[in-house]
Parts: C-alpha cells; structure tokens; sequence
C-alpha cells in the first residue's frame, strides 16, 4: 500500500481500482487520482463532463 503524507495526516483512501483483479490496476489503487477502469462507467462520465479519456496501457517493468 502506498501512502502519502499531506501535511498532518496520512491519505489511505483509495480510489476505483481498489476491487479491479489485476495486479497492474491493483498497484495504482492508492494513487491520489480517480482512476477508472475501462468501462461504460469511464466513457459515460467523460462524456457528461466533456472531459478526454487518458488511457494507460498498463506497461510496467522493474530495474
């Protein structure tokens, strides 16, 4: 779990990736971003909103 500290507390809240099954997802779970899966529910909101999808191709490596 990632934590980030924001002064006097620590943020522990996740975001919708929290209940996905893949680990790539899973890793970015507590990112202060409102990640979305790719879904209906993605496209819908950044349509109401007029907002652009920004996609991750879920690459990761290790050095």
């Amino acid at each position: 779990m990632e934590l980030k500290n924001r002064g006097d507390f620590v943020d522990k809240s996740s975001n919708r990736l929290i209940n996905e099954k893949s680990p790539y997802l899973l890793q970015h779970a507590y990112n202060p971003v409102d990640w979305h899966p790719w879904g209906d529910e993605a496209f819908e909101k950044a349509k109401r909103e007029d907002k652009p999808v920004f996609f991750s191709s879920g690459y990761s490596c290790c050095h």
